[in-house]
């Protein structure tokens, strides 16, 4: 994510890219062609020739000309430095998940308020194409009465890195990759009222599965379903199916672009956007951190909601699909 971040920067023309933090010489060198990720795309070669370059995070909030940091660290990390980043007066964006555990996420925002500054949380999500119809649609009232919501996230355990299999520094797989799908669902609909989930979990062999419910008053069923599926070549993929009274809105990211079926009328391909969305996260945290906006189309509350909704998924899981009520 460090590198997509450093890729969409390049196009902001109101910031400016003024240090790198690293504890690896190769990367601080520019030198970022082993990077692999689901989204955003590989690593590149980076030219750092005039960025300044630490190796400790201390380094980075002791310099007074860096008004923002954008952290993309491992999730075990998040919480701490974001804290001392918002108490050495930065405005900080921080990669989802947003931490560990709720109470982490809880403290980070009331750190922010504390301080005054712009806390907001990576979940880029909010800015695919695909997402943004389906939200306004909804909002639209294009779908009706939402009665189904499937969404779907799957991929090939991470090769790139070892601290994704070790759940005190990641929180596992489907704490990180399906952490995106609870969160728009809380963004579309709000707080369920109980999750119950089953699935299974071998990290070490890097299989981290699935299927969770979420119980919404008039809406018959909400799942997410997805997570590792060995490590290998096995694709990437994030996908949504949402039946209304009206419509059925639908996208696959593996080659349906979010497509609209309305009940008794032609279907309707809804435009993707041309610009990045990672590039469109980046703007708009920093025109809420210029303005002193709270982050409205990402707000920090629902990124803590997002991980302490994750939790009891993941709870439901270990107690064999119990149903677990939402008190978030």
């Amino acid at each position: 994510m460090g590198s997509t971040h450093l890729k969409a920067l390049t196009g902001i023309p109101n910031a400016e890219l003024t240090a790198v933090m690293s504890a690896s010489e190769k990367k601080l060198a520019g030198d970022l062609s082993g990077i692999q990720g689901n989204l955003g795309g590989p690593g590149q070669l980076m030219n750092f020739t005039h960025v300044r370059k630490y190796r400790t995070v201390a380094e980075v909030l002791q310099d007074p000309d860096i008004e923002a940091v954008d952290i993309c660290l491992p999730t075990h990390l998040h919480a701490p430095v974001a804290i001392a980043a918002l108490r050495a007066g930065k405005h900080v964006l921080v990669e989802k998940p947003m931490a560990l555990e709720g109470q982490a996420a809880d403290e980070m925002i009331r750190e922010a308020e504390k301080c005054g500054r712009t806390l907001m949380v990576a979940h880029v999500l909010r800015f695919f194409s695909g997402y943004r119809h389906l939200s306004t649609l909804l909002q639209d009232g294009r779908v009706g009465p939402v009665r189904y919501a499937f969404f779907r996230r799957r991929t090939a355990a991470p090769r790139w890195g070892n601290w994704q299999i070790d759940t005190k520094q990641s929180g596992g797989g489907v704490f990180d990759l399906l952490i995106h799908d609870v969160d728009m669902c809380l963004h579309l609909f709000g707080r369920p009222r109980a999750v119950s989930a089953n699935g299974y979990e071998d990290l070490p062999s890097g299989i981290d599965c699935i299927v969770a419910n979420l119980e919404y008053p008039g809406i018959a069923s909400v799942s997410i379903t997805g997570g590792w599926h060995h490590p290998g070549e096995y694709p990437f993929s994030m996908e949504f199916t949402v039946t209304g009274d009206r419509a059925t809105v639908e996208f696959n990211s593996a080659g349906r672009p979010c497509t609209v079926y309305p009940a008794g009328a032609e279907p309707e391909t809804m435009e993707t956007d041309e610009k990045d969305p990672y590039q469109a996260q980046l703007e708009y945290f920093i025109e809420c951190a210029i303005s002193g906006r709270p982050p409205e189309k990402c707000p920090a509350e629902q990124s803590a909601q997002a991980v302490k909704l994750t939790r009891l998924i993941l709870e439901s899981r270990e107690r064999k699909g119990e149903r677990v009520r939402c008190d978030l």
